[in-house]
């Protein structure tokens, strides 16, 4: 009997521990300062769903194409913590008057060009995002969009850097920042 009750005693003991392992669901706008190693910052309230899509502008002759999509579950590494959340994940493509293609993260699997959301704005309808930046990190920085309504959104672009030096950053890799770095852009959903 004792060895039974002992055997059931380990087996609540290691289901416990289990439960309590799971990562804890919160939600998008948890201060990151609050976040546990692990958790998961999930979409409950649908706040990415209406961004996702294909959308368009033209800017100083350029025409800029959005793919926004939602991923779930994406990691999120820094040196503090590691956690997932839902996010959105934007690519592009800017082609110039004639239509060359001057910059394709969609097409071409750019990966050292990332950008993705990183946190709501509800009360002011608006989706932050954080952008890598182009070759050697020019113009990383943030993005801002806000949901006009079901067919528009409003870009608004904060490059932090946006020169380089020989040093940091071999010259011969394209630098410029294609993305339009200007506010109250507006990109209409294809």
């Amino acid at each position: 009997m004792n060895k039974i009750l002992t055997k059931i005693l380990f087996a609540l003991t290691v289901i416990i521990s289990l439960i309590s392992c799971k990562a804890q669901n919160l939600p998008l706008n948890t201060a990151f300062s609050t976040i546990p190693e692990g958790a998961y910052l999930k979409d409950t309230n649908n706040e990415l769903n209406p961004y996702v899509g294909v959308y368009k502008a033209n800017f100083n002759g350029n025409e800029i194409t959005l793919f926004i999509t939602k991923q779930e579950n994406k990691l999120e590494q820094s040196s503090l913590k590691n956690y997932y959340m839902d996010a959105l994940i934007v690519n592009y493509i800017v082609k110039n008057s004639s239509g060359i293609i001057l910059q394709d993260t969609q097409n071409n699997n750019i990966y050292n060009i990332k950008l993705y959301s990183i946190g709501t704005r509800p009360s002011q309808n608006a989706i932050h995002l954080a952008y890598s930046g182009t070759n050697c990190n020019v113009g990383w920085g943030k993005i801002i969009l806000k949901k006009i309504n079901s067919n528009q959104i409003s870009w608004e672009y904060k490059p932090n850097d946006i020169t380089t030096t020989a040093a940091k950053c071999p010259p011969t890799l394209d630098t410029t920042i294609y993305l339009p770095e200007t506010k109250d852009l507006i990109f209409t959903k294809q």
